[in-house]
């Protein structure tokens, strides 16, 4: 049964979601009626209300098929920026950051940090009202188009590698900032390396206290991972929606991938009971992961940074893993053709190869079972021989 925010979502759409608005006008309506980050305060796009109540707007918003809720979760960006930025900073980048008009990178990642980000270079001197930045980052998606970044960089060598990094929010049209390209297995280059030198960022552009920034990074982490979960199965489920919905009820009659199951049709393999039994298994693991999201949300909307999202974020690399093992074996012989002559091959072989993207972007499988271990189930840490050393003294790599 709706509440009474549920029920004026409800109406809201009713009066107003239209398909042929053009979707930047439609998410202007979104933020400004408070729609987008519902849990936030009014002053800042939202409505103030309860996590339960923002998801059950975010349920209104799905039964519509209406995008731009549910923000205040899945928008890394705004959410990090909501969370530790100045009232000046969200000001001025708040909107525009929910209406998807500012492009962004992370620079976490380092030739020598990459699944230990507490070893980053990386390092941040400061000078003035500003701090100085040289180091080189990599594997950077979206790193030529963006205008700012998230940063970590070291701020103090004589702390513990975990206390010695300060968190900041860095213009990237800038001299002292040099992006380059990286070439992928799949032909794509939407990874980069990006070599600072003297660049300059604002005092005021730095979240949390200086030498605090590992808390703020975990924030930040635990929304791009359920951004990335979400994003992931969009990718891998979007086709199924329907005819879920066209078989009644979600729960008694469960469907799994059309394109996986037209694919299997097209090449005679759909009445195979192992091919079916994988088709179910997927859907299955699908089905589990969106519960395992929800409960990630309902801790991001509640102000904690979950150790659940961990779950999402290894499901995910799994199911695309396994989703295009699938689709590649259904093809047969041909699915060792590539480029244009095998349009449906070449789209396989792409969603094999790019699956491992989710399995190192945004923290690797490794270091998600690490979590899940740790902090999930509660097993032993790992030793950490160099945690209580000043970072000067510690090994680099």
């Amino acid at each position: 049964m709706a509440t009474d925010i549920g029920q004026q979502a409800k109406t809201w759409l009713d009066e107003n979601w239209d398909a042929s608005v053009p979707r930047d006008t439609w998410l202007e309506m979104v933020v400004d009626s408070g729609w987008a980050v519902p849990s936030w305060p009014r002053e800042w796009f939202g409505r103030g209300v309860t996590p339960d109540e923002s998801r059950e707007i975010a349920q209104e918003f799905r039964r519509v098929d209406a995008p731009g809720s549910g923000q205040d979760v899945v928008n890394l960006w705004a959410a990090t920026v909501a969370t530790y930025g100045s009232e000046e900073l969200k000001a001025e980048h708040l909107r525009d950051m929910l209406l998807g008009r500012t492009n962004m990178c992370l620079l976490y990642s380092e030739p020598g940090a990459g699944s230990d980000l507490a070893a980053v270079q990386t390092r941040a001197d400061r000078d003035g009202d500003e701090w100085l930045v040289t180091g080189q980052k990599v594997w950077t998606s979206s790193g030529r188009t963006a205008d700012f970044a998230f940063l970590i960089a070291r701020t103090d060598w004589d702390a513990p590698k975990h206390r010695g990094i300060t968190f900041f929010f860095l213009p990237m049209k800038q001299q002292g900032v040099e992006v380059r390209a990286l070439r992928q297995a799949t032909g794509d280059s939407r990874f980069n390396e990006v070599f600072m030198t003297q660049a300059r960022v604002p005092d005021a552009n730095r979240f949390g206290e200086a030498g605090q920034g590992w808390l703020v990074l975990q924030t930040a982490l635990a929304y791009e991972r359920a951004a990335m979960g979400q994003a992931g199965r969009r990718r891998a489920h979007a086709d199924s929606t329907d005819a879920v919905r066209q078989a009644g009820d979600e729960a008694s009659a469960p469907i799994p991938d059309v394109t996986l199951l037209d694919l299997a049709r097209d090449t005679g393999r759909a009445t195979d009971p192992m091919i079916r039994q994988r088709l179910m298994k997927l859907h299955a693991m699908r089905k589990v992961n969106e519960w395992n999201n929800e409960r990630a949300k309902a801790a991001l909307e509640q102000g904690t940074s979950s150790p659940i999202v961990s779950l999402g974020k290894l499901a995910m690399s799994g199911i695309l893993h396994t989703a295009g093992s699938l689709q590649t074996e259904l093809l047969g012989a041909e699915g060792m053709i590539g480029g244009l002559d095998s349009p449906r091959s070449a789209d396989a072989t792409y969603s094999l190869l790019n699956a491992f993207f989710t399995s190192i972007g945004g923290g690797t499988d490794q270091i998600q079972r690490n979590i899940i271990g740790e902090r999930v189930l509660g097993l032993p840490k790992e030793p950490e021989l160099d945690k209580n050393i000043a970072f000067r003294d510690v090994p680099k790599a």
